[in-house]
C-alpha cells in the first residue's frame, strides 16, 4: 500500500509538470504567432521621394508612417534623399551612388525600389542603367507620360517671361527642404525637374528607357524586363480632406486635366508603367504617400496598407 501510494505521488506530479509546460507553451505561443514576417522581403526595400521631396524632416517621414510599418514586418528599408529639384538623370545618378554605398557596407546585392511622382522615373532611370542591382521598381503616382501641370507652367512662365523668378522661387525651397532635411550639399535646378516632366521631356525619356512601358494608349507593360519586375499604381482623388490644407493646393492643379481622372498633379494613364495594379484609389497625389500627417478621406483605403500589401507581394515571389 505505502509503494502504491508513493506511485501515486510520483505520477501526481509528474503530470502536473507536463500540465504546467504545456500551459507555458500555450502562453508563449500567442506571442511567437504574433511574430510579423509579413513584408520580410529577401532584398531591401528603397522609398524614394518626389519633386521637392525629402527622406525625412525631423520625426516626419516623406512616405509618412510607411518606413515604420514596413520594418515591423520584417523589411530592412531604406530612405535615400535626392535632389528634391532636379533632372531624372541626375537624380537617378544620385540613387544609383547610394545603392552602390549600402551594397558595399551590407552585402546587399539586389533592391525593391519604390518611387513616388518624380521618384517613379528616377528609379527606372537606375533600373535601366544597373538591372542586376534592382529586383523590382514599384512607382506610386508617377508621371511617366509627363505632367499637364508643368505643360501649363511652363507655358505660363514663358508667355509672362517670369521663368526665372519663378525658378528662383522654387529653387529656394529646394534648398530650404535640402537643408531642412540635412542634406545641404545636394544641386536644386527647378527648371530641370520642370524639363523632366513635361510630356514633350517625358517622352524623350521613355524612348531612352522603354523598360516596363505600356504596350497600347493607357494600358499595361511588360511585368519584367532583364530581370527587374515593374509594377504601377495610383489614386484618382482630388480634394479628399477638408482639413488637408495641400487639397486646396491640388485642387488649383487639377484643373490642368479638364475632365481627366488625375490625382491632382498625375492623370491616370501617365502613371501606368509594367503591372498596374490599380489607377483609381480614392487618393490624391499627397494622399499616395499618407500625407499629410495622415489626413485622408474618410473610409478611404489605408495608403500604409498598400505599401505592406506590395511588400507582402515581392515577398512572395522571392524578392
Amino acid at each position: 500500500m505505502p509503494l502504491t501510494l508513493a506511485t501515486a505521488r510520483t505520477s501526481w506530479r509528474r503530470a502536473a509538470t507536463t500540465l504546467a509546460l504545456a500551459a507555458a507553451a500555450m502562453l508563449a505561443a500567442p506571442a511567437t504567432r504574433a511574430a510579423d514576417t509579413y513584408t520580410q522581403t529577401r532584398y531591401p526595400v528603397v522609398l524614394v521621394h518626389g519633386m521637392l521631396g525629402f527622406d525625412a524632416i525631423g520625426p516626419v517621414n516623406y512616405f509618412y508612417g510607411v518606413p515604420s510599418a514596413l520594418r515591423a514586418g520584417g523589411a530592412t528599408v531604406y530612405t535615400p534623399s535626392v535632389s528634391a529639384l532636379n533632372t531624372s538623370e541626375l537624380r537617378g545618378e544620385q540613387l544609383l551612388a547610394q545603392l552602390r554605398q549600402l551594397k558595399a557596407a551590407y552585402g546587399h546585392t539586389r533592391f525593391n525600389l519604390i518611387g513616388h511622382s518624380h521618384g517613379g522615373p528616377t528609379v527606372r532611370y537606375v533600373a535601366a542603367v544597373a538591372p542586376e542591382l534592382v529586383a523590382s521598381v514599384t512607382t506610386v503616382g508617377a508621371p511617366h507620360a509627363g505632367s499637364k501641370v508643368a505643360d501649363g507652367i511652363e507655358a505660363g512662365a514663358g508667355a509672362t517671361g517670369t521663368t526665372s523668378l519663378i525658378a528662383s522661387i522654387v529653387n529656394a525651397q529646394g534648398v530650404l527642404i535640402s537643408w531642412l532635411s540635412g542634406e545641404p550639399q545636394l544641386p536644386q535646378q527647378s527648371l530641370g525637374s520642370l524639363a523632366s516632366l513635361n510630356t514633350r521631356s517625358a517622352a524623350a525619356f521613355n524612348a531612352r528607357f522603354p523598360q516596363g512601358a505600356p504596350t497600347s494608349d493607357c494600358g499595361q507593360g511588360p511585368a519584367q524586363v532583364n530581370g527587374v519586375r515593374y509594377y504601377s499604381v495610383s489614386g484618382t482623388g482630388v480634394v479628399t480632406q477638408p482639413l488637408d490644407p495641400s487639397d486646396a493646393f491640388l485642387a488649383l492643379t487639377s484643373t490642368f486635366f479638364g475632365r481627366e481622372a488625375n490625382d491632382g498633379l498625375v492623370s491616370r494613364c501617365s502613371s501606368h508603367w509594367g503591372t498596374v495594379l490599380r489607377d483609381d484609389y480614392p487618393w490624391n497625389h499627397l494622399d499616395e504617400v499618407n500625407q499629410a500627417f495622415g489626413l485622408r478621406g474618410l473610409f478611404t483605403p489605408d495608403p500604409v496598407a498598400f505599401y505592406r500589401s506590395q511588400a507582402n507581394r515581392l515577398k512572395q515571389l522571392g524578392l
